[in-house]
């Protein structure tokens, strides 16, 4: 059937594909908003590109990749938990 490294190849496009998706995402709705925004589905595009992409630097084993995607989940995740408790702290507030 399928090689490791081809299934890996393909998983790592798919974290590419994701992560690249982001800017059309943002440019897109800066565009509609009509100044530059940064909308939620960013933060997700960026964490979900850049885990799998995370995966995909393990596999290849390059240290430099796992270090540069590795960092990146750490500030998409701490963004999402912003935006979290923003949302919470304004709903809170309206109640």
């Amino acid at each position: 059937m399928f090689k490791p490294d081809l299934i890996w190849m393909i998983i790592g496009f798919l974290g590419q594909g994701f992560f690249s998706a982001r800017f059309l995402v943002q440019w897109i709705a800066s565009e509609k908003a009509r100044r530059s925004i940064v909308p939620n589905a960013f933060w997700i595009l960026s964490l979900g590109g850049g885990a799998t992409l995370f995966a995909y630097a393990i596999y290849r084993q390059d240290p430099v990749f796992i270090v540069g995607q590795g960092a990146g989940l750490f500030i998409y995740m701490r963004n999402m938990i912003l935006i979290r408790n923003e949302t919470h702290r304004k709903s809170t507030k309206s109640e």
